[in-house]
């Protein structure tokens, strides 16, 4: 027996809440009487890391006479209160429920204030009253005070029922037995008493509340849903976590959640029903292997949400600025959402956050452990009894599984025995996650002129420079995207080259434009000689004699080999000469010519030895005697 089938049993029937006060002993809890507030029982749950299981006991104020009266090996003295009210109670694999329970009611029982009536004066003597004989009336023949007939079908249920085994184990078993028999049965017998108790099956009810049972099933299965007591109502959630009128674990949790909507959700219900059936449809849905997705639809949300935030939290990289934001937000609480970082600078402010928590995540590491670790802990093991608090039998034991329900939390079943793995709050360092979250946001109001600074801690100076590394880089980015983009596409310049000789064509007279036949050709050669081939359109005795010519003309000029033109246009250069006329006889534009001798000089000089503006070339004074160096001191 665990602990949880004592909470829920309080809760269904003294409507007790389970009240955890101390938020520094997580593992303690009580149980107390709704109306008085008084204690009816303290539970304790501690976790033993030698045998990786949880210890779980609890004292129940029953009166320590119980002890004399049962004979138990888990009845014990009380372990925390002091007094004779106590008894104590270990919930191991041999604690009986009917037994905690019958001690629970009395311990309630017990603390009911007790009325008394106290006779001041005595009252004065009636005359004594002398009734005479009156004959009692017919009793009408159409009204039955005897049990309705018994259908064969109930008579024969009732004979499946084992009486061998009285345990709570054995009084699944029959449910489950006698539920498969009677998985198809209807009646016609509406019944619409009152009826409480708590784990109800078949053979607690007389014949007219099964038959009224069987009949309010009937309808259910057909999407008419009345009331019925709620014990009943909780009969047919037995069942179908059983698979008794089911065809696959898909219709189950299909017809849990019809009942949710048509039971519930129409106020027959109630919402201590509502919890333990979310519960078991997650536990349905995890025992019979149906997928995750389709899982963590019957999931509780902040389950789910407090899973996510994890996730993201511990591989914040996959993520975008919103979800991390988000994620930070579900344990810091509404500090962060009003923060006046992300009031004023709603985007930037969110994604500056983000960038200090991953910058964190990888930067920080103290005493073995990364912050995510620091702060919320390692993914540890846990008993996970599904259905502990339901009628729930299995024929054989769960073969071994291994599931992922999703990235921060895991079950798996070896031998029987089921485990969670996940994050729990009780190794939370919450103390250690505010104060991050706090100098960030002082750090940011600051760097943003936010206003409404606060106060500096000094315990909390650890996390400032992971802020400030954040906000040196955001720093450098906005100076980055403030200067001017200059953008030079040197893809054009042929084509540019190209569209200045078209242009220079058009300018030209008939007579200039025969006597540039010469010219072109010569170009020809080369850009033939620049390509590493020879010009198609010339023969090859004119092709040897220009290269020879070429070869003398270098030669005697000097390195680098230039054409003759643009040679001699360096030479007049060099002697302080002007090169126009000779580039306006020759033909030659001087943007093209500066560029053919700057481009011959680039790879030894490194930088333009001409400039030229317009029709104007000049050399460039501050490479001039190293041109000259270059050709060997001519210059002429």
């Amino acid at each position: 027996m665990e602990l949880s089938e004592l909470t829920a049993y309080a809760e269904e029937k003294f409507h007790m809440q389970e009240q955890h006060n101390w938020s520094d002993f997580p593992g303690f809890s009580v149980l107390a009487d709704p109306n008085t507030g008084k204690w009816v029982a303290l539970l304790m749950r501690q976790w033993d890391y030698n045998t990786g299981t949880e210890i779980q006991r609890c004292d129940i104020k029953c009166g320590q006479r119980s002890l004399t009266e049962i004979s138990a090996s888990y009845l014990t003295l009380p372990f925390r209160m002091k007094g004779k009210k106590w008894v104590g109670v270990k919930f191991e694999k041999d604690t009986e429920p009917e037994v905690v329970f019958r001690l629970f009611d009395r311990a309630v029982y017990s603390g009911k204030e007790q009325g008394y009536t106290l006779v001041l004066e005595e009252a004065p003597v009636r005359e004594k009253v002398i009734y005479q004989d009156t004959p009692l009336p017919v009793i009408d023949a159409g009204i039955s005070i005897t049990e309705p007939e018994v259908p064969d079908r109930i008579r024969e249920m009732r004979k499946l029922y084992d009486y061998k085994d009285s345990s709570f184990r054995g009084k699944c078993m029959n449910f489950f037995r006698q539920g498969k028999f009677m998985e198809d049965y209807e009646d016609n017998a509406p019944w619409t008493g009152e009826y409480r108790r708590y784990f109800t099956v078949y053979h607690d009810l007389y014949t007219r509340q099964l038959r009224g049972y069987f009949t309010w099933r009937a309808g259910v299965r057909k999407g008419k849903f009345s009331p019925i007591a709620a014990s009943l109502a909780y009969m047919y959630l037995y069942e179908l976590l059983n698979g008794i009128g089911t065809d696959s674990p898909e219709d189950g949790l299909r017809k849990m959640q019809e009942f949710e909507t048509g039971f519930l959700d129409s106020g027959i219900g109630n919402p201590d029903m509502r919890r333990n059936l979310k519960r078991w449809m997650l536990e349905y849905a995890v025992t019979h292997d149906v997928s995750p997705e389709l899982a963590r639809r019957y999931a509780s949300p902040a389950l789910l949400k407090k899973d996510t935030a994890l996730t993201t939290l511990r591989d914040p990289d996959g993520f975008t600025d919103e979800e991390l934001f988000s994620a930070l937000c579900a344990f810091a609480g509404k500090k962060l959402e009003q923060s006046r970082v992300v009031k004023k600078y709603e985007a930037r402010g969110k994604h500056l956050f983000a960038e200090v928590w991953r910058h964190g995540r990888m930067a920080y590491y103290q005493n073995g452990k990364d912050l995510f670790t620091a702060c919320f802990g390692k993914r540890k093991t846990y008993p996970w009894r599904p259905f502990a608090n339901a009628v729930y039998w299995e024929e054989q034991p769960h073969p071994d599984t291994d599931y992922e329900l999703d990235g921060c939390r895991t079950y798996q079943c070896r031998g029987g025995v089921w485990k969670e793995t996940r994050y729990d709050s009780l190794y939370y360092n919450r103390e250690l996650f505010q104060a991050f979250l706090h100098e960030t946001d002082r750090r940011l109001r600051k760097y943003l002129q936010t206003g409404c600074y606060l106060r500096e801690n000094p315990a909390e100076a650890w996390a400032a420079v992971y802020a400030e590394d954040v906000i040196e880089a955001d720093r450098q980015a906005e100076i980055e995207a403030a200067r001017p983009k200059i953008t030079i596409d040197l893809s054009h310049l042929e084509q540019i080259r190209e569209d200045a000789l078209i242009t220079r064509d058009s300018l030209l007279t008939e007579e200039e434009l025969d006597g540039s036949v010469e010219e072109e050709r010569e170009k020809q050669t080369v850009k033939a000689q620049n390509d590493g081939g020879t010009p198609e359109a010339l023969p090859a005795e004119e092709q040897s004699a220009q290269a020879e010519q070429k070869e003398t003309e270098s030669a005697d000029f000097g390195f680098p080999a230039l054409d003759k033109p643009y040679a001699q246009i360096l030479r007049m250069l060099l002697q302080g000469e002007s090169p126009e006329g000779y580039m306006k006889t020759s033909r030659l534009m001087p943007s093209v010519a500066a560029d053919a001798i700057n481009e011959a000089f680039f790879d030894e000089i490194g930088d333009n030895i001409l400039e030229c503006d317009g029709d104007i070339i000049m050399i460039v004074e501050d490479y001039r005697e190293d041109i000259l160096q270059m050709l060997g001191g001519k210059n002429g």
